[in-house]
């Protein structure tokens, strides 16, 4: 099967890869912290390009003062980590390719 090139996807099909990419890094993040351990979470995702996506996450999160022992940098490095593959894994269903079991529930 041929794959569908970057350049033929939708408007609202780019709209969600941002969704499933800022959903991922959530997810991450939540997975780790306690929602109430996080003062401020920022998450931005940003596509550029026609022949060739490039794909921009950033992850800024700021913790309560009652969660000293966390590694923010730590967690926002899992959580964009998160979002490329998601991304990825979005991509190859989109595109026609077959998707692993284990690719699927990341």
């Amino acid at each position: 099967m041929d794959e569908r090139p970057i350049s033929s996807l939708t408007y609202e099909e780019l709209e969600r890869i941002c969704e499933v990419a800022e959903e991922a890094a959530r997810k991450y993040i939540f997975s780790r912290v306690k929602k109430e351990y996080i003062s401020d979470l920022y998450i931005s995702v940003d596509l550029e390009g026609l022949d060739v996506l490039n794909v921009n996450v950033e992850v800024e999160i700021e913790f309560s003062p009652l969660c000293r022992k966390v590694n923010a940098k730590e967690i926002a490095d899992g959580s964009v980590k998160a979002a490329f593959e998601a991304i990825e894994n979005h991509l190859k269903k989109i595109r026609g390719q077959k998707v692993s079991k284990s690719e699927e529930s990341t």
